[in-house]
C-alpha cells in the first residue's frame, strides 16, 4: 500500500507536524500524489530545499502554474539563509493551482519526538493534519528524544529524564487525528507502535519510510 492510501491523502492541503521524518514524508507524498494529479510542496515554516525537485523562489501564479504543468510536482519557497521559508503566494492560493498541496508545518531539528511552543505548529487553515512521531524516540530520555525537551516534559509533568512511552508519545498528539509511526524497523517498534495506536484517540500508520513499507494500520 502506498503512504497516500495509508494515510488518506486527498486533493486539498495537507500539513506535516510533529518529530522527524516530516521532510521523508512530503517527498514520498510528493512521488506518489503526482501519478493523481499536480503536487506543490511548501513550508510554513522553514525546509532546505528538496534535492531532485525543481523549486520555484520568485514565481508569480502563471510561473507556478507552466512548472506544474511541466515537472507534475515542484518545490514553492522563498530563500532564507540555505533554507526555504514561506512562499510569496499564500497557501490557499497554491491550492488553487495545484490539486495537492503538502506543507511542512514545523520544524523538529531532526529528533523523533516534538512538544509545540505556543506559535507553533502553522497549520494552514483547513489543511488535513498528519502528526509523525519517530519510533527511535520510545525507549529514551526525553531530554535525548524531544525538540524542546523541557517544553515536552512539562507538557507530560515529568523531569527531561524521563524514558518516553508510546502512552507519552501519543498523549502528545495535540492537533490532528492521524499519527504517522515512523522508523518502526524491528518487532520492539511493532510493539510500540501498537501500543501508542492503542492509546491514540484516531488513526496509526505504523511504517518505515526508509524501507517503503506500511506494516499496520490501527483506527480507533
Amino acid at each position: 500500500m502506498k503512504f497516500s492510501e495509508g494515510l488518506d491523502i486527498c486533493p486539498g492541503v495537507t500539513a506535516l507536524i510533529g518529530g522527524g521524518g516530516k521532510t521523508g514524508l512530503m517527498l514520498t507524498l510528493a512521488d506518489e500524489l503526482k501519478e493523481r494529479g499536480s503536487v506543490i510542496i511548501c513550508t510554513t515554516t522553514r525546509i532546505y530545499p528538496p534535492p531532485g525537485m525543481p523549486v520555484l523562489t520568485d514565481g508569480d501564479a502563471d510561473d507556478i502554474a507552466a512548472a506544474l504543468k511541466e515537472h507534475g510536482a515542484i518545490c514553492v519557497g522563498e530563500h532564507c539563509g540555505e533554507k526555504l521559508g514561506p512562499a510569496k503566494l499564500p497557501v490557499s492560493r497554491l491550492a488553487a493551482l495545484a490539486d495537492y498541496v503538502i506543507a511542512e508545518a514545523d520544524g523538529a531539528k531532526g529528533l523523533p519526538l516534538k512538544a509545540h511552543a505556543e506559535y507553533e505548529p502553522v497549520i494552514p487553515e483547513g489543511a488535513d493534519v498528519i502528526y509523525v512521531v519517530g519510533a527511535d524516540g520510545i525507549g529514551k530520555p526525553i531530554g535525548e528524544a524531544a525538540h524542546r525537551p523541557e517544553l515536552y516534559a512539562d507538557k507530560l509533568g515529568v523531569d527531561a529524564a524521563h524514558i518516553v512511552s508510546p502512552e507519552d508519545a501519543a498523549s502528545m498528539v495535540d492537533y490532528g487525528s492521524k499519527a504517522l509511526f515512523n522508523k518502526a524497523e524491528s518487532p520492539i517498534d511493532m510493539e510500540n507502535g501498537r501500543r501508542f495506536a492503542a492509546a491514540f484517540f484516531g488513526k496509526t500508520v505504523i511504517a518505515s519510510l526508509r524501507n517503503g513499507e506500511i506494516y499496520d494500520i490501527i483506527a480507533n
